[in-house]
């Protein structure tokens, strides 16, 4: 027995242009969906931003002291 090519049929999807719409759900009640989010996890963002904050404004001083130092 040998083996036998089969054909296969290529099935084409495709969208009319007239009734496409991109990401529907993406806009639909954002404000909600942002408030619903940070309200659920304020804890673990206050948690993750405080110490990069923290380590931003003490680089930013200690720069700013640095330069006012070598001044005279």
């Amino acid at each position: 027995m040998g083996k036998h090519p089969v054909q296969m049929r290529a099935v084409v999807y495709s969208l009319s242009p007239f009734q496409q719409k991109v990401m529907p759900g993406l806009w639909r009640d954002f404000t909600g969906k942002i408030h619903h989010k940070v309200s659920e996890n304020w804890l673990s963002a206050t948690l993750l931003l405080a110490p990069l904050v923290a380590t931003y404004t003490y680089v930013q001083q200690y720069q700013e002291k640095e330069k006012l130092e070598h001044r005279y």
